[in-house]
């Protein structure tokens, strides 16, 4: 079975959904969409209060080199750039506000069924046009992530339908539902990038999305490849190294290992905009944990949380610890319900004081279990110290900036101690030192 060093076994609790087939939400009356809905520079606003809207017109363009278009999920009026909390960065950020007027009314860029028609930089370019990015939370723009660096070359192709994180099953329904597109989709990447090898990894948890895909591929050369049921299997490095046992070097990306990896929603997003000419401005998302109707369900980008909240009834507040946007491992806390969605929104989970029981912190007792469960091969415990004395430059010398944030060293340490909290914190500070140096 392939697999990575390292890792830990958090209850699965993927049983609420992951036979839910999607349900369509029904549309919001408003959406607000982050100008920082992907990694890199804001996009720009081309829009301005009072503008007539049509659902995937462009509202905000590419403003750098890193950077994604974000466009109209919805058919309406701009009211407004407001500013929320983006959980995906920690800051307040401007969001384009949308009120829907009507049904949609769609507003497509360019496509064509036959993708070959198009060259491989006219493929790109539609992929930068419909503002896609890393569906799986990264949401690093996926036009600039096509674009393979000269001198670099890729040798594997890797399909992410791994979904480690606890509760979430969007990657794997999608799978199920949309195989054939999907397909496609991977053939598209394929005839971007050239690689020597396309695999799909899916974990072992998953045997009708095998089976499913397995029978799709019989006569494709691309490869299932079954991955051991293991956290954080779906992390990006630990993907590559149980796929082609190669390392991606500290500091570097997975094109400095030969391989490219992405997320099954991405891959279908980029069959949509250069099969069907559609935007990116919806998505699957698993709604989950304390809520009456758990499952799988498609929404538009901008919706509020607490929009898509009151559609799956919430359970009681009282009994509520926390909501998270994501799984409970990596997922982003949310200071209140009534915030955006953004691109990179794979689930929302609500956690209940039942399911997430207080812990009291108790001292080190250096039993090494954080260093076992690192995926990275780090010294968490370590680490910890030289964060909490402030000995940033020791700590980097350590690694720390190597750290996935993935927290399972948090989820193993039988003192409950919040390490990956406290990396987070030390990481942010490390950068920001580093910026002012310029």
């Amino acid at each position: 079975m392939l697999t990575f060093k390292g890792g830990v076994h958090p209850p699965e609790k993927k049983h609420f959904t992951k036979d839910k087939p999607f349900e369509k939400l029904p549309l919001p009356d408003f959406v607000y969409l982050f100008t920082t809905n992907h990694l890199g520079a804001p996009a720009k606003p081309i829009v301005k209060e009072g503008d007539q809207v049509k659902t995937g017109q462009l509202v905000a363009e590419t403003a750098g080199n890193i950077s994604a278009n974000i466009h109209s999920s919805v058919t309406g009026e701009v009211v407004g750039i407001e500013s929320f909390i983006n959980a995906s960065t920690g800051r307040k950020n401007n969001a384009i506000v949308i009120k829907r007027t009507s049904e949609d009314i769609w507003e497509y860029i360019e496509h064509d069924e036959n993708f070959k028609n198009f060259s491989k930089e006219e493929i790109i370019n539609i992929v930068k046009k419909a503002g896609i990015v890393g569906l799986g939370g990264a949401m690093f723009p996926s036009h600039v992530k096509l674009s393979i660096p000269p001198g670099k070359k890729v040798d594997y192709l890797i399909i992410n339908g791994a979904e480690c994180e606890p509760y979430i099953t969007v990657d794997d329904m999608m799978m199920r539902t949309y195989t054939e597109e999907i397909i496609k989709g991977i053939k598209i990447i394929e005839y971007i990038v050239n690689p020597e090898k396309i695999y799909v990894g899916i974990e072992e948890i998953k045997p009708e999305a095998i089976k499913i895909m397995k029978n799709a591929l019989k006569n494709e050369n691309i490869e299932v490849a079954i991955l051991k049921t293991k956290y954080p299997q779906g992390a990006e490095k630990q993907l590559i190294k149980a796929v082609t046992k190669r390392e991606v070097p500290s500091g570097g990306l997975p094109i400095d290992a030969g391989t490219l990896v992405f997320n099954v929603s991405t891959t279908y997003a980029i069959y949509d905009a250069v099969i069907n000419g559609k935007p990116l401005v919806e998505r699957g998302i698993t709604l989950s944990g304390g809520v009456k109707k758990p499952g799988n369900y498609w929404f538009r980008i901008g919706t509020k949380v607490s929009d898509l909240l009151n559609q799956v009834e919430i359970v009681e507040e009282e009994k509520i610890d926390r909501i998270i946007y994501g799984g409970p491992m990596m997922g982003l806390p949310l200071p209140n319900i009534d915030l955006p969605t953004f691109k990179g929104n794979n689930a929302i989970t609500v956690l209940t004081k039942e399911e997430i029981p207080q812990k009291h912190e108790y001292p080190c007792i250096r039993c090494a279990s954080c260093v076992k469960a690192c995926p990275i091969g780090l010294q968490p415990y370590y680490l910890k110290k030289l964060a909490d004395a402030r000995k940033n430059d020791i700590a980097q010398e350590n690694g720390i900036m190597d750290c996935i944030e993935c927290g399972a060293c948090s989820y193993i340490c039988p003192s409950n101690i919040e390490l990956v909290k406290t990396f987070k914190t030390t990481k942010k500070v490390i950068k920001a030192i580093q910026r002012r140096r310029g």
